[in-house]
């Protein structure tokens, strides 16, 4: 009966060869058996993964180190347990296998027994370490989904305070995220962008709705209240210790590229880049939005105002690359709708 457990044995010793397969054979084991790393290879092909691979150290050609070498180097084998076969009993010799990745040793000529025994252990290890890696990783996508929409809820939360602007924060995040991929920043970094530009507007649950929402021109008083708003939302969003980066969009993304920004007054490089960034797709986004003051601009009158501003409110390579993506944008559907 088949154990559905498949191998993979390297050894140019015949014999060893042909024990190995009485040994599996009889247990129900499934075996491919080669005599060197060149036949092995053809086989495997990154198409064949096997349970295990047992693989002798001292061989003609490519000895057991070099083709341990060659399958972690290869993504599809680097999870796949290497167990070398020799006679040898040198300490250093085992030593440098396992910093190498070898799994274990198994001394030859071998006790069936011992073989078949260690074989098992091992592949049952590694399965199970595989189980318990897939359902980490599940969960902790879960985990980031659900991270991601409590997210979003806020900032929709924080979005609905003003009656005439509607996924304000969405569209900051994704302007953003754009201008990051663009500018050559990860994956990784993209993502932390994303999500700092949902949240850089969260200081304004302290704002009054009456002032968010007036239609007329702001007080001295009033503009000073809307002005605390980043310091706001940076004591709001430091309190999650463990992405301390998070407040970054938050307190910095009214600082102004000429040092006449708010709330701390700070100018070019002092300002974090993913502040900088933010900066311009929120703005972006202001302009091409209805707001209670006004309704949302033309395209050549934004694309006109972001080059106009580009090295005094904006740092000139985010104010470049938002520049780029208006042009592109030959339908105007980068805005509110």
């Amino acid at each position: 009966m088949s154990t559905g457990m498949r191998i993979v044995v390297i050894d140019d010793e015949m014999m060893s060869l042909r024990m190995a397969r009485r040994v599996f054979e009889k247990a129900g084991i499934e075996g491919s058996y080669f005599g060197s790393g060149a036949e092995a290879f053809t086989f495997l092909n990154g198409e064949n993964i096997p349970d295990l691979i047992l693989l002798d150290v001292h061989m003609p050609g490519e000895d057991g180190f070099e083709i341990l070498r060659r399958l972690k180097a290869e993504p599809v084998y680097r999870n796949v347990p290497v167990v070398f076969l020799t006679g040898d009993e040198d300490v250093r010799t085992e030593t440098a296998g396992l910093h190498a990745g070898a799994a274990d040793f198994i001394r030859k000529p071998f006790a069936a027994e011992v073989l078949l025994k260690r074989v098992r252990n091992i592949v049952e290890l590694n399965r199970l370490h595989g189980d318990m890696e897939r359902e980490i990783r599940a969960k902790t996508e879960k985990l980031s989904r659900a991270y991601i929409q409590i997210v979003q809820a806020l900032a929709a939360s924080v979005d609905a305070k003003d009656r005439y602007t509607h996924g304000h924060s969405s569209r900051v995040a994704k302007y953003a995220r754009e201008i990051a991929a663009r500018a050559g920043f990860s994956e990784a970094e993209q993502d932390a962008i994303y999500m700092m530009g949902l949240l850089h507007d969260v200081g304004k649950i302290g704002i009054s709705d009456a002032i968010i929402n007036k239609a007329g021109r702001l007080t001295d008083g009033e503009f000073a209240q809307i002005k605390t708003h980043p310091a706001v939302g940076a004591e709001i969003l430091e309190k999650i210790t463990d992405l301390p980066e998070l407040k970054t969009g938050a307190r910095w993304h009214h600082e102004r590229y000429d040092g006449r920004g708010y709330p701390d007054g700070l100018a070019g490089e002092e300002i974090p880049e993913v502040a900088r960034i933010i900066a311009v797709a929120d703005t972006y986004d202001a302009m091409t939005s209805n707001r209670s003051y006004r309704g949302q601009l033309p395209q050549a009158q934004v694309r006109a105002e972001i080059a106009r501003c580009s090295g005094s409110q904006f740092d000139p390579r985010f104010a470049g690359i938002m520049l780029d993506m208006i042009d592109g944008d030959k339908d105007y559907t980068m805005r509110e709708v």
